[in-house]
């Protein structure tokens, strides 16, 4: 039986115009894929999902073929994610939001942190509450508003300036910077929501190692293609350290059927962690704490 993904994520771009404190810098050449290039990517993984998500590394808004991909997209039957830092989100938004592949635009507000965007700086966070007040007469598409920088007792001090503009310009029914709690999601009007969390350290050989017994979703949910077409689990391999293949080159049933593909799903559904990228991934801890709540 064919594997089907609830998501699979599309490198686009892997290039950035910020330098986010808690995201790595891709070593990877810089490149963003072709209108040709993104066409074959989709032929490809067209039975494998029904939804996509322009995000690995980079900042999908910078590509110049953003919208003729949403097109594509929506010509090839699939429905779109995109994650943004929100800096663009001005001049992008208003061509991208009508197209009708786009489903959901995640804009990761805690991107101010390290680059000089303060919690209140009218420029960003301004130009962002415009734009979601521009689509919410149209109810579409879903936008989520991230705060994902908490610490891990889920105060959320360092936000407050951000919760209570939010607040104030959106009249809540909450008090924000009172009621933002971990791993809750909030509704703000009928397609706007506000999702907090902890901040988490992303996956890399220098990092804590949390041992061999736990679980993630990677290629059980979700795999990503990167921008060159080489295919990895997910989302969060930054360097494209656990490289299955690359569609181009292979049909990607033979990348899902490759020994180390088989080794890494076969590992999580016994709660194995075989690869030693995933033993050093903070973003995992989430599902070993999800299990422990159960």
């Amino acid at each position: 039986m064919m594997k089907k993904f609830k998501k699979i994520y599309v490198e686009i771009t892997n290039q950035c115009n910020l330098t986010c404190a808690f995201c790595p810098r891709s070593q990877r050449p810089a490149q963003a894929m072709t209108v040709p290039f993104f066409t074959g990517i989709l032929q490809k993984i067209k039975k494998y999902t029904d939804y996509l998500c322009f995000h690995v590394m980079g900042e999908p808004l910078m590509h110049p073929e953003l919208g003729a991909f949403l097109d594509i997209s929506h010509e090839k039957g699939f429905k779109v994610n995109i994650t943004t830092n929100g800096t663009l989100v001005k001049y992008l938004g208003p061509v991208i939001a009508p197209k009708r592949a786009l489903r959901q635009i995640n804009i990761s507000l805690h991107c101010h942190k390290g680059n000089g965007l303060g919690g209140l700086d009218d420029r960003y966070i301004g130009d962002i509450i415009s734009f979601v007040k521009s689509i919410q007469r149209e109810k579409r598409p879903i936008v989520c508003l991230r705060l994902w920088n908490l610490p891990e007792n889920g105060d959320t001090v360092d936000n407050r300036g951000i919760l209570q503009r939010i607040d104030r310009e959106f009249g809540c029914d909450v008090n924000l910077a009172d009621h933002a709690k971990m791993n809750e999601g909030i509704k703000i009007s009928d397609n706007v929501f506000l999702s907090c969390a902890a901040e988490f350290d992303w996956p890399g050989f220098d990092k804590q190692d949390r041992g061999t017994t736990g679980f993630c979703h990677g290629l059980r949910d979700q795999m990503a293609v990167l921008v060159d077409g080489t295919v990895v689990p997910c989302c969060l391999d930054a360097q494209g350290a656990l490289a299955l293949g690359n569609i181009v080159r292979m049909p990607l049933e033979d990348i899902l059927q490759s020994p180390r593909a088989r080794s890494i799903y076969e590992g999580f559904s016994k709660r194995a962690v075989v690869e030693e990228l995933c033993r050093k991934c903070g973003y995992r801890a989430r599902f070993d704490l999800i299990q422990k709540q159960r």
